[in-house]
């Protein structure tokens, strides 16, 4: 819940900021309210719409599975691993995902350390030993452990905000989307 109040906070500051410089620039006070308002509407929604269906995106888009039951002794081993770590780390059973790949990789996401999901590429199952596997195992399961989704969620919230705020006088003027040069 703390990390939820520190994220609208930051949001909010950011907004504030934002509206400060943009009134001691000199542009009217309707459009800066205006576009503070869009910020933080899109700023906020995409965050929160982002962060509520990470695992759903984060699936997709590597074509990942979820393991329901293990159908090999690699599904079984990872499965208990991430099970004995995720116990050690004192949150629950995060979903486990394999993603076929042949990069060494691996992820974690989800909105709430009780509602997460790791997924592990076979690049990484076949390319490192056991030990390796779970060490990376263990770094992901401490990204869950620690509520990094939504501090990385809040992250990319800030950057859509910068975003809008350098995109919203091109819109408004109805110059071409994104900036292109003249020739």
């Amino acid at each position: 819940m703390m990390r939820i109040a520190l994220f609208l906070l930051t949001n909010l500051a950011v907004m504030l900021v934002f509206g400060l410089v943009l009134s001691l620039t000199g542009i009217q006070s309707s459009s800066v309210q205006g576009l503070m308002i869009m910020a933080g509407l899109f700023g906020f929604g995409g965050s929160f719409v982002s962060l509520l269906m990470s695992k759903w995106m984060a699936l997709r888009s590597v074509g990942g599975e979820v393991i329901e039951q293990p159908r090999n002794e690699t599904e079984n081993w990872l499965l208990e691993t991430v099970r004995r770590q995720s116990q050690q780390a004192g949150i629950a059973m995060p979903q486990v995902a394999i993603y076929h790949a042949p990069d060494i990789n691996a992820f974690a996401t989800g909105a709430r350390r009780d509602a997460s999901l790791v997924a592990v590429s076979t690049g990484l199952l076949q390319s490192m030993s056991r030990d390796e596997a779970e060490a990376v195992i263990a770094h992901e399961i401490s990204h869950v452990a620690n509520g990094d989704m939504v501090t990385m969620d809040a992250d990319s919230g800030h950057r859509e905000h910068l975003r809008d705020l350098y995109l919203a006088p091109d819109c408004a003027s109805g110059r071409r989307f994104p900036r292109q040069p003249r020739r």
